[in-house]
């Protein structure tokens, strides 16, 4: 109760001699995009500090000249639990020569935004920084400034409650990603203007038990493409079987444009699209952020903490089934080593209707 009071108060309280801020989230677009509404609400707060994300070399590369609130990337070498998984090899000597580098960096405030702080928050305290800040799951070391980690709550609300922590309050709630000239450049070079108003089908996601089945997405297609769209089939190089079988069972003609753009070109070709349908997945929130109206596929725990916000614009679909219909494991208590997905049961027309609705309200908008 005493540790909850003193939140209270630090949420009020902007920190006093704020000129650097590094944030530790080295992880996927997905990820990146969640946390996007806590960045922006540091930005606001102290806008005159350097805001340096601690990432990947994906993140280096994507943030280049891409206005937003992170001013510089440092790539965070090979570190267990954080970069790479728990079980991966790392080396010690790299990591105490990052470790030293940010050291020297005289951070004021860390920021972890990287989950519960098994591996991030040992990593956040050995950075030198004036005031460490972030999430605590149980057993974890504390940080200066701490919130308990609780695994079902929405990403975006997680990490505002972090930057609360900073005393900085909320400027919005929707992540928002600039795309950049260069983005657009290569989109239209892969697929050029055709007049028609696109549509992005992505039927891959990070886990099987997140994949809506190819067959199903490919009838989706068809009622868009007879709807007038034109239908273009995305994913990458591991996803091409999926985007192959989407292509296959299709009626109609759509783009295979699968591993044919890097992630600032995607970004670019998202924001052209009329409307975007996905499984829960980095280019459901790539698509998202960058001004896309989505339809996405979500299984009904990952609703709680990947949900999209707003309903003007996007439409969940929500599978409810919790039981896997092989083993019978609760998938809500405990992982499921079968497999399967959790979302197949979802019926095309679920997906088909409000799919239909948006593109209409995009050639509305249009006129």
């Amino acid at each position: 109760m005493q540790h909850a009071r003193q939140l209270d108060e630090l949420r009020r309280r902007v920190i006093p001699g704020v000129r650097k801020i590094a944030i530790l989230r080295a992880n996927g677009i997905g990820d990146f995009i969640f946390a996007l509404p806590a960045l922006e609400a540091l930005r606001a707060t102290y806008p005159d500090a350097e805001i340096v994300l601690l990432g990947k070399h994906w993140h280096a590369e994507f943030l280049r000249d891409r206005p937003g609130p992170v001013d510089r990337v440092v790539v965070v070498p090979p570190c267990r639990g954080v970069t790479v998984p728990p079980d991966a090899d790392d080396d010690p000597a790299e990591l105490d020569r990052f470790v030293s580098a940010m050291r020297r960096e005289r951070f004021d405030l860390v920021i972890q935004l990287h989950g519960g702080g098994r591996y991030s928050n040992p990593l956040a305290l050995r950075l030198g920084a004036r005031l460490t800040i972030g999430l605590r799951a149980p057993d974890v070391p504390p940080l200066d400034r701490w919130l308990p980690y609780v695994y079902y709550q929405s990403e975006i609300h997680r990490y505002l409650e972090v930057a609360a922590l900073a005393g900085a309050p909320p400027v919005t709630l929707d992540p928002r990603l600039a795309v950049t000239d260069r983005d657009l450049a290569e989109s239209f070079a892969v697929l050029p203007e055709t007049g028609e108003p696109l549509v992005a089908l992505h039927p891959g996601a990070g886990a099987p038990d997140r994949r809506w089945p190819p067959e199903k997405f490919a009838a989706v297609g068809d009622a868009l493409a007879r709807a007038g769209a034109q239908v273009i089939v995305i994913g990458t190089e591991p996803e091409r079987r999926l985007v192959e079988q989407v292509l296959a069972e299709m009626e109609t003609a759509a783009e295979d444009l699968c591993g044919k753009l890097s992630l600032g070109g995607l970004a670019g070709l998202l924001s052209r699209c009329a409307l975007a349908v996905s499984n829960d997945s980095g280019p459901l929130h790539l698509a998202a952020a960058v001004g896309t109206p989505t339809v996405g596929i979500f299984w009904c725990l990952n609703m709680i903490t990947a949900g999209i916000p707003g309903r003007r614009r996007h439409r969940p679909v929500i599978s409810w089934q919790v039981t896997c219909p092989v083993c019978g494991t609760d998938h809500s208590r405990g992982w499921c080593p079968c497999g399967n997905s959790f979302v197949a049961g979802i019926p095309v027309e679920d997906v088909v209707e409000p799919a239909l609705d948006l593109l209409h309200s995009a050639r509305e908008s249009e006129q």
